[in-house]
């Protein structure tokens, strides 16, 4: 495929000429290529700064300087300037589905390397493309049946779970996953997924508790593990990294969408404590959080890294991509507990255990090439305020006590900081991401300018 060139301007005094402008079908065929791989982007949860400076990027790449890029929450669209004597092309793109599959995400920034360092021609770059996005997922849905019930019993050991209620947490959690799977096939709409799984949940907790069997069996620990999977896959981090970044249109569509997802969990759990009520099963009392024990943070650790594994396993992460997360699974959670036992509140713990875990994954992505989105959500996720929001959902609902509404203010306190503080370690991270750089390219001598990171370069629309 042979692109062609509109004549160059012509200066009528000094008759020299200015670079020659690309024609429509030039523009359209990039800016398609582009615009596919912002929405790869954002149905994976990256942030719109870092979708539009992808976008901008690859256009660049191809010989398109002059564009415009607006992304906003369900659609992508860029406007290709061509100087003052031909119109602007403009493409729209609707990302209609998300879901997350870090493997294609990698896979889609390892293309866009290449095609910012020139090593990719434009027609090879569309085949690489719909050869990633029409792919299969790299591994089976069973496995990652078996990684969220393993993440389930990861939290719960984390949260001082004893090893039978990390089984009954797994279990609960798989047969919630694949309910969720039949609900999706049959296009229920998200939210009254999440209605059905805080439900299922909730009453599968007590009608443990109400049989008998397992009179040790915590339901506060269960279904608090059971609402930190659910919560883990909301796109809480791109929210605030696009508030802070000033995409608040996107950010408001985001906020929206986790506040709806949230609101669902929450009508399913109290609708399951209610009806429990109503039939007059016993009450299960809440369990306190174990305090703080130095002799405890090993275990706490391991448990996160293990819970971050699993979650990225589910992700359908390469399994480089899987080990980084629970590292760096293990180093927030550590992080937290170390802060916890210094005297920091839960908030002021999160807080800075994601900024070390934000930090850490800027770094650690340019070294082993992944997205750094991998690293930050997937080490974050044993630390989601699953049990302080069960909490607040039996106060209000069983106690009816309205301090369960400052309860649950922490919930959301804790959520915001974890997100908050994961997007200001990845812009410590860029001045030591830069730097490293910078000795690559001394050592190493001369060569072509190196790949454009996507979360390098923040450009607003």
């Amino acid at each position: 495929m042979r692109f062609k060139r509109q004549p160059p301007e012509q200066d009528p005094q000094t008759k020299e000429q200015g670079p020659a402008l690309p024609d429509e079908r030039t523009v359209h065929f990039v800016l398609d290529l582009a615009l596919r791989i912002g929405e790869v982007q954002m149905s994976s949860g990256a942030g719109a700064a870092d979708v539009t400076a992808t976008i901008i990027a690859v256009a660049n790449a191809y010989g398109l300087p002059h564009c415009e890029v607006d992304v906003i929450f369900t659609s992508i669209t860029v406007a290709c300037h061509r100087g003052t004597e031909l119109s602007p092309v403009t493409s729209l793109r609707v990302v209609q589905s998300r879901s997350l599959d870090y493997t294609r995400l990698a896979a889609v920034e390892t293309l866009v390397n290449r095609i910012t360092s020139g090593k990719t021609p434009v027609e090879e770059a569309q085949t690489e493309l719909s050869r990633i996005t029409e792919a299969k997922h790299p591994y089976p849905r069973w496995l990652a049946t078996f990684s969220y019930a393993a993440l389930a019993a990861a939290v719960t050991i984390f949260i001082g779970g004893a090893a039978l209620m990390a089984l009954f947490a797994a279990v609960i959690t798989a047969v919630i996953d694949r309910v969720g799977r039949v609900l999706n096939r049959r296009a229920l709409p998200f939210f009254f997924q999440q209605v059905v799984g805080g439900a299922l949940a909730t009453g599968a907790a007590l009608a443990l508790l109400a049989s008998g069997t397992f009179p040790d069996v915590k339901p506060t620990v269960l279904v608090a593990a059971a609402i930190t999977v659910l919560l883990s896959g909301l796109t809480v981090v791109s929210t605030v990294q696009d508030a802070i970044t000033g995409f608040n249109v996107t950010a408001a569509g985001r906020t929206m969408e986790v506040s709806l997802m949230t609101a669902g969990l929450i009508a399913g759990v109290v609708g399951a404590l209610n009806i429990a009520t109503a039939l007059g099963m016993p009450e299960a009392p809440l369990a306190d959080p174990l305090p703080p024990s130095a002799l405890r943070l090993p275990i706490q650790t391991l448990a996160g890294a293990a819970a971050s594994g699993f979650f990225a396993l589910a992700s359908y992460a390469t399994p480089r991509a899987v080990f980084v997360a629970a590292i760096a699974g293990g180093v927030g959670t550590a992080g937290y507990g170390g802060l916890i036992l210094a005297g920091a509140g839960p908030i002021v713990a999160s807080a800075g255990a994601a900024v070390v875990v934000g930090f850490a994954g800027g770094v650690i992505s340019r070294r082993l090439r992944m997205p750094p989105l991998v690293v930050a959500v997937s080490g974050m996720v044993p630390l989601l305020p699953g049990l302080t929001t069960y909490r607040a959902l039996y106060e209000l609902a069983i106690i009816r006590t309205t301090s369960g509404l400052s309860t649950l203010m922490i919930a959301a306190a804790v959520a915001l900081a974890l997100a908050a503080g994961v997007v200001l370690g990845e812009y410590l991270a860029h001045p030591v991401r830069t730097g490293l750089g910078r000795l690559e390219r001394r050592f190493q001598g001369p060569r072509l300018a190196g790949p454009l990171r996507p979360n390098e370069h923040h450009t607003e629309p």
